[in-house]
Parts: C-alpha cells; sequence; structure tokens
C-alpha cells in the first residue's frame, strides 16, 4: 500500500488587519504614503501556537476513529509559549489523544516543519501527526511587521487513500544567519536582504533542489510546482528563474495571510494540494540555516475530500479590521492602562488543574447513565434532583465538536477583558449540555439567539507573575453574518 500524506488541516486566526492601517499608523515617521496591500492574519490575546496548532488537528483529524489511529504528534514552531514544558503534550491533550501517544516538540529553525517532515516519511509508520504553527512577534514599524502574519497546519500520515506520496528528499545544513532571535528577545533581528536572497536563496536552495530532484530521479521540467515560503517578495520567483523552473510557482499567501513562519511551508503546501491534478509533481522548499527540498506527487484527492476546510477555508473566514493599537496590545507591544480592575494575580492552581484535565483539557462532560442528563463540570454526583447518581458511573461525553447554539448573551463593557467587551452567554449543546461561556471572535452586535457556535480551543487566563498560561474551550459563532 501506497504511503503518504492521509489527511491535511489548517487554522488562521479569523482577525486581519490591513496593511493600509499599519502604514497609515507609521506615516509620520517614514514621510512616505500608505503602500501595503491586502491584510495580515494575527492572533487575538487568547491565541498562540498551542491553540493553533489544536485547531489545525481537529481540521485534519476531524473526531473519532481519526484521533483514535494517531501513534505519534510533533509539533514545530519557533514561537511556543514554554522552554521547558512539553507543547505537544498541551495539544495532544486538548485533541483527547490517547496518553500513551508519543509527543515531541520541534523548534530552532525556520525549516523545523520540513525537517520533521522529511523524518515522518523516513519512519513510514501509520498515525503520525505533524503540526507547524506559529505567531511571528514583529517589532512596530518593521518590515516584517507587514509581512508576517500567524497560522498553523497538520498533517497525518497512513498508508493505503493519500492525498500525496514523497518521491524524493534531501537536506543541507549551513550556519547561514539571515535572521535569528536570542531566547531572552521578543524580536528577530533581520541582515540585509540582497544577502540573504543572493547568498541564501539563490545559492543554498538550488543545492538541496538538485540533490532532491537525484534521490527521485526526475528533473526539474518534470515539476509542476514550486512552493518556497520567504520573508522576502519575489525570492521564490528568483529561485525558479535559477533552476530553470517553468511551471507554477505556488501563492506565497500575502493578500490574506501573511507570512508565518515554520507553519507556512505546510500551509502553502495544503493551498496548492486543494487544486493539484492527478499526478502533479510538488517541489517544496524549507530554509534557514541551510535548506530542505522534498519532491511530492500529488494523488488527486484534496483535503476537502477527507473533510476538512483546508487553507481556503481557513483563509475565508475573517474578521477585517483596521484597529492597528489592537494587534500591538495583543502582541504586548503596547500595555494599556486598564485601571484597578486589570490588577489581578491569577496564581495557577496546579494540583486542582492536573486533577480536573480529563475534563478542562478536552472539554469533556459526563452522561448519567440513570437519567440521561449531560454534565459539565461534573460534580461528584448528578445534579439532576432526585438522582444522585455517583460520578464514577457516568459515561465520557466530549463538548468540544457537538454542535452548539447560543440561548443568551450579554456584551460586558464594565469587567476587565484583554479584548472589551467580554462576551458571554448560556450555551445549548444538541447532546442537551448547557453552561455559561466566553464568546470570542465577534464584533459588537452580532451575536443573536439561536445563532451556530462552534468551540475553539484558547487560553483562558495568563499568569502575569510566573508565565503560566490556562487553556480552556471556548464558544465561536460557526460563521459571521455578511
Amino acid at each position: 500500500m501506497t504511503f503518504g500524506i492521509t489527511a491535511f488541516g489548517a487554522c488562521v486566526p479569523r482577525l486581519r488587519l490591513s496593511r493600509q492601517a499599519i502604514g497609515t499608523a507609521h506615516r509620520w515617521m517614514t514621510g512616505a504614503s500608505p503602500k501595503g496591500k491586502g491584510y495580515r492574519a494575527f492572533c487575538s490575546w487568547d491565541e498562540d501556537s498551542v491553540t493553533m496548532a489544536v485547531e489545525a488537528a481537529r481540521d485534519a483529524l476531524g473526531h473519532g476513529e481519526s484521533r483514535a489511529a494517531v501513534t505519534s504528534l510533533t509539533l514545530a514552531s519557533t514561537t511556543l509559549p514554554y522552554a521547558d514544558f512539553s507543547n505537544a503534550g498541551l495539544v495532544a491533550a486538548a485533541l483527547d489523544l490517547d496518553p500513551s501517544v508519543r509527543s515531541d516538540d520541534r523548534t530552532g529553525s525556520q525549516r523545523a516543519a520540513t525537517t520533521a517532515l522529511i523524518d515522518a516519511f523516513a519512519r513510514k509508520q501509520d498515525g503520525m501527526l505533524l503540526i507547524a504553527a506559529d505567531r511571528p512577534r514583529t517589532q512596530p514599524a518593521s518590515a516584517l511587521e507587514q509581512i508576517c502574519g500567524a497560522g498553523a497546519a497538520a498533517v497525518a500520515f497512513g498508508s493505503g487513500d493519500v492525498i500525496a506520496r514523497l518521491l524524493g528528499s534531501a537536506g543541507i545544513s549551513t550556519s547561514f544567519a539571515d535572521h535569528f532571535r536570542p531566547s531572552d528577545q521578543p524580536h528577530d533581528y533581520v541582515w540585509e536582504e540582497r544577502w540573504i536572497r543572493d547568498e541564501g536563496f539563490g545559492k543554498i536552495v538550488p543545492k538541496a533542489v538538485n540533490a532532491a530532484l537525484a534521490s527521485a530521479g526526475l528533473t526539474i521540467g518534470d515539476i509542476h510546482h514550486f512552493v518556497m515560503p520567504a520573508t522576502i517578495r519575489g525570492a521564490a520567483a528568483s529561485v525558479a528563474r535559477t533552476l530553470g523552473f517553468k511551471g507554477d510557482v505556488a501563492d506565497p499567501l500575502d493578500d490574506d495571510c501573511g507570512y508565518t513562519g515554520t507553519a507556512h511551508a505546510l500551509l502553502m503546501l495544503g493551498a496548492v494540494l486543494e487544486t493539484a491534478a492527478p499526478g502533479d509533481r510538488i517541489l517544496l522548499v524549507g530554509f534557514g540555516q541551510g535548506a530542505d527540498a522534498l519532491i511530492l506527487e500529488a494523488s488527486g484527492r484534496t483535503p476537502a475530500m477527507a473533510g476538512a476546510r483546508g487553507v481556503s477555508g481557513a483563509l475565508s473566514d475573517r474578521l477585517p479590521t483596521d484597529d492597528y493599537l489592537r494587534m500591538l496590545s495583543f502582541y504586548g507591544e503596547i500595555r494599556p492602562d486598564w485601571g484597578m480592575r486589570g490588577e489581578k494575580n491569577d496564581k495557577p492552581a496546579l494540583t486542582e488543574a492536573y486533577r480536573t484535565a480529563d475534563q478542562l483539557a478536552a472539554f469533556t462532560a459526563g452522561r448519567c447513565p440513570a437519567c440521561g442528563a449531560v454534565q459539565f463540570p461534573q460534580l461528584a454526583y448528578c445534579v439532576t434532583p432526585g438522582c444522585g447518581t455517583p460520578a464514577r458511573d457516568f459515561s465520557r461525553v466530549s463538548l468540544a465538536d457537538e454542535p452548539a447554539e447560543l440561548m443568551t448573551c450579554t456584551a460586558d463593557w464594565l469587567s476587565y477583558h484583554p479584548a472589551p467587551p467580554l462576551h458571554v452567554g448560556f450555551v445549548q449543546f444538541r447532546n442537551g449540555a448547557r453552561l455559561l461561556m466566553e464568546i470570542v471572535d465577534v464584533p459588537t452586535g452580532v451575536l443573536d439567539t439561536g445563532m451556530p457556535l462552534r468551540m475553539v480551543c484558547r487560553i483562558k487566563q495568563t499568569d502575569t507573575v510566573r508565565g503560566f498560561r490556562r487553556y480552556f474551550w471556548k464558544a465561536t459563532p460557526v460563521a459571521l453574518p455578511g
């Protein structure tokens, strides 16, 4: 049986900032008219590489049997929230994967995802799940502020009905420093653009590509699509000319997303796979202190055929804004005065978090076998009057993927919230569960009773003193009006 990519999923934050708004904000210091086109994706205050990884994996796997088949989880990112705590483990817990699933973090390079992709194809083990997610933090007024975005992509591997298979690959490792970020600094330091384009992309990438072509027994004329992410506009087209490539140079997803770091190679690959014809060969390149090159062959089976909304679906689910200061606040570039309401010490109760991890991380309720009530959180006994069945007899019920709708809602401008107003409401699940939840990624005034909702994994609270993040589930509209 053919081994290869069996499922693909994507996540791009719903929030999109106009590049014109960024340019207008800095016009006072540049003296130039705003020239940015399109929108860049950015994370809300409660989104990070972990939450985006969860959403991309959910898109790829759906729920049920596909998750039960996962044997390992690899998370590639250069913007992980923890340096010494398993970020991949957090993702595995949110996905409700079996505790036997091996999880590991890959970091330290923008090509961490493509290197992990090569490793996965070399292992040829069914059930592997590779996720790449990044939330680049850029310095205000820098060129990267306009170029970068945020997002995640997930790839599942198996044998049988594959989306794409590997024909050949190669990797080159060098100490070429196009940019770097010390572990104690929030922003990248970037070297001169021409040097990166000519000496980096122009000389290192062709070596990796030629080695990959040789391993596949192909020539550049046998390739139909060239996928190479870069923060330098035009770099991919320049390398294509150097290689003598005459086919399709993949869309860099600039118009409504922006460069997403380690995730971008997989996001661009996913976009190509959505339209690739059976037998199309795809050359995928990852760059960063060397280069990876992979040659894949599409089967014609698209991510949408596997039930995923994919890259196109993630890009179309958008909430555009011109609020530049909102992005700066969410990314910690400015610190608004929230008044005394914002003076909170949110020290985590790590013992209680561990005891309730099954409920909180995976959003799992309990169904009473006597009366059938679905309860979250699960207390010691059934809360139905006159029942009292002990919780140890409950069956597990997932709320993360359960259809739901809004019963009541309110927009609170008085309580402290990093993204005011705080939207809360009672959510009614189809299986009978009902609870008060935070509702996110909605403009003021669009919520209405009966609105279909879906659940998303988000940061619930951040301990600003100790740096610990508590994750939980929130509700968001399935689709925004208009």
